[in-house]
Parts: structure tokens; sequence; C-alpha cells
């Protein structure tokens, strides 16, 4: 027969190592739990770095694109500003007779070199004039009609006048030309 000391030992025994056992659990749940809340917080860290990053891309980009439009296209005021001079300074050169050549010919020469300078510092900023002729096609992209008149032997939208010429700053229109168009129906 046991010993009811033994039988009682071996019961607190039993007690005892369910006790450890529920507290191992316990402790293991609890690790387990924190474990949890820490990859989550790791990866709530990690979206928010991504999101970050992909930030400070986007804004990196946005600016090397703004950079690129205030280098090409910061100085189109001033060249705006700028085409009545080239008007003009065409307008003087085509009014010239042969005798105010004759006469004023230094002069004239000096207003022509002026004006192929011009020329070159608008070429050199990307300014491109648009020179549409008779006869072309009305370019409403590239063109402004400042009156219609119907011409015998043209098309409706046929150019039929040049007033001025027109100004590209790179891919940007910076005034359309000024043209008269023909309204003769087809016929």
């Amino acid at each position: 027969m046991a010993d009811p000391n033994e039988n009682e030992f071996l019961d607190d025994l039993e007690a005892m190592e369910a006790e450890i056992y529920a507290a191992a659990e316990e402790e293991i749940d609890d690790e387990a739990l924190e474990l949890d809340q820490l990859r989550a917080e790791r990866d709530e860290f990690k979206d928010r770095f991504m999101r970050a990053l992909a930030d400070a891309e986007n804004a990196r980009k946005r600016s090397e694109k703004d950079r690129r439009e205030a280098e090409n296209y910061g100085g189109s005021k001033l060249a705006r500003d700028m085409l009545p001079v080239y008007d003009n300074m065409k307008r003087a050169l085509e009014a010239a007779t042969d005798e105010q050549r004759e006469v004023s010919g230094p002069l004239l020469e000096g207003v022509e070199l002026t004006m192929r300078e011009l020329l070159n510092v608008f070429k050199k900023h990307g300014i491109e004039i648009i020179a549409p002729e008779v006869g072309d096609r009305f370019d409403p992209q590239a063109h402004q009609a400042m009156f219609e008149a119907p011409v015998p032997g043209t098309k409706a939208g046929d150019i039929i006048q040049v007033a001025a010429e027109g100004f590209m700053l790179h891919d940007r229109l910076l005034r359309p030309a000024q043209v008269g168009v023909s309204s003769q129906p087809a016929g």
C-alpha cells in the first residue's frame, strides 16, 4: 500500500507541474502576442517608409520637371516682349527702298546685322519662327485668323495673306502667326 504522504506529495507535485506548465503557456502566449504586435508595428513602419520613399521620389521628379520647365520657359515673358522688336525691325528692312539703301547703306546694314543677331539669340534660346506662306492650309494650332475673305482660285481654309509671323518657344506656342484666310466655298 502506498504511503498517504507519498500520494499527497505526488498530487502536490502534479499541481506544481500544472502551475508551471500554465505559467509557461501564459508566458509563451504573452511573448507570442508581443511578437505579433512587434511584427504589426514593423509592417506599419515599413509601409510608412515605403510611402515616404515614394513621396520623396515623386517630389524629386516633380522638382526636376519644374526645373526643366523654368529653364526652357522661364524667359517666355521676355521673349514675348521681344517679338514686337523683331516685327518692327523686319518692317523697317522691308520698307527700305533701293534709293534709301544707296543713301543709308551702312545704317541699313547695321539694322540687318542687329536683326541677324536677334535671330541668333532667338535660336540659342529655343525660339523658332512660324512662317506660313500664302497658299498654305490654316492650322489653328499655329495660326490666328485675323480675317476671312472670299478669294477666287483658293479653297476655304487657305492662307491668303500673312500679317505677322508666329513664334514657338521649344514646343510651346509663343505667338500664333497672324494670317488672313480664304472663305471661298469649294466649287
